[in-house]
């Protein structure tokens, strides 16, 4: 008798937890799927929860820290200025708010690839920004393509990134570096010019004086001598005193990084032998220990003096006003072209961030920037934009050279070849 009332006992509590069971599984069929939402209680297409604005999510990635920290905080802010510049303070596109996420890549690939992938996970981000460095942003290169996600390259300038290593969903409205290359020949070679090259005997240097030297030859110059020192070497003497030697015209300088050669130029007295000498002009902090380069003539991506249009105009007074008087520096107008090209995009698909359909939108979209007016290029996405041939100047008030322009180096004249 008792082994059946147990029996019966357990019966009766195992159907209790199969109607219990059935009771849960009809109430969550009510509600709505939440597994796949972002940060921002925002679903996979952006929309928000019923009755709320639709949203925009931006993820931008840049060096925040770390060595090249300046590089990233120029380009955040100019990001920021770009997005209420281009939405006249509304921070809304196509009646749908514009969100950003930034996140620091700490100038680490592995790094970067774990950034963009919360990024595109966890945020569900509709477009990826970035980054400081050529290392990060061709990392993170093959999630764009992988998301079906724009990604704006800004401002890393290797070739390969809208060259072997492109995808359809990268658009960069960085320069490259053989925009710079270009520029650089435009500023100085023509037929007769006899040039003399110095540059870090590493890919970088190889890279730069390989484009530099096909743009000079085809203007007509000669490349009379070629340099590559160890760009960790402290005497670069050997590899001046054979430039000297070759007499030419000009010496064309590609560097990167504090240990640089401008005061064994300087003390080597080259410009008093008559050879010039031709760099590009860096950034803010860089130009200060280019007292010993005064005269020189070279090419710039930016300096806040040298562009004459409303952007820019806008760009440099606001940044005043915002950061204690502080003009914007060499990457501040990338940021902000980034932003204006990402909403510029949003406004011809009516606020459609599908990647596949903008990607047709965005080939051979042209729109204003700090630096004019950038064209986007059908065949490898890369934008095609003014430089400035300038002379280094000392100037009253100022305590570095100033580059000065000499004139505007035109979109049509600095197009690079197309790589991919």
């Amino acid at each position: 008798m008792k082994k059946k009332f147990w029996l019966f006992t357990l019966l009766a509590a195992l159907m209790l937890i199969v109607a219990a069971c059935n009771a849960d599984s009809d109430t969550s069929s009510e509600k709505p799927d939440t597994s796949k939402e972002g940060s921002t209680d925002s679903t996979d297409d952006g929309k928000e929860e019923a009755g709320e604005q639709e949203v925009i999510k931006i993820g931008v990635l840049a060096s925040l820290t770390g060595a090249l920290e300046s590089y990233g905080k120029q380009t955040r802010q100019g990001f920021e200025l770009g997005l209420e510049y281009a939405t006249d303070g509304t921070m809304e596109v196509a009646g749908k708010k514009i969100e950003v996420v930034f996140e620091d890549t700490e100038t680490k690939p592995e790094v970067a690839v774990q950034k963009a992938t919360k990024l595109l996970e966890e945020d569900k981000v509709d477009f990826i920004v970035g980054s400081s460095s050529s290392g990060d942003t061709l990392a993170v290169l093959p999630l764009a393509e992988e998301y079906e996600k724009i990604m704006i390259v800004e401002p890393a300038v290797a070739d390969s990134i809208t060259g072997s290593e492109f995808n359809p969903f990268i658009f960069r409205t960085a320069r490259n570096s053989s925009q710079d290359a270009v520029a650089g020949a435009a500023a100085i070679a023509g037929p007769g010019v006899k040039i003399a090259t110095f540059a870090p005997d590493y890919s970088f240097g190889w890279d730069g004086i390989a484009a530099f030297k096909k743009a000079a030859e085809a203007l007509g110059a000669e490349i009379v001598e070629e340099q590559y020192a160890d760009p960790a070497a402290t005497d670069f003497t050997s590899n001046l005193q054979k430039v000297i030697e070759a007499k030419p015209d000009y010496m064309f300088v590609v560097w990167a990084g504090a240990n640089s050669p401008w005061n064994q130029i300087s003390d080597l007295k080259m410009q008093e032998k008559g050879i010039k000498i031709s760099t590009g002009a860096p950034d803010i902090p860089a130009l200060s220990i280019m007292e010993p380069l005064v005269g020189m003539e070279g090419f710039s991506v930016y300096y806040h003096t040298l562009p004459d249009n409303e952007v820019n105009d806008w760009l440099v007074k606001e940044h005043k006003e915002r950061f204690n008087g502080e003009v914007p520096d060499l990457f501040t107008p990338g940021g902000m072209s980034a932003a204006i090209a990402i909403v510029e995009a949003l406004k011809k698909s009516e606020g459609d961030a599908d990647g596949n359909k903008l990607i047709k939108l965005m080939e051979g979209m042209s729109f204003d920037t700090p630096k004019g007016t950038m064209t986007f290029r059908e065949e490898d996405h890369q934008a095609l934009q003014p430089m400035y041939s300038i002379k280094l100047e000392k100037q009253d008030g100022v305590p570095y050279p100033v580059p000065v322009l000499i004139r505007e180096l035109s979109a049509d004249e600095t197009k690079p070849p197309i790589n991919n």
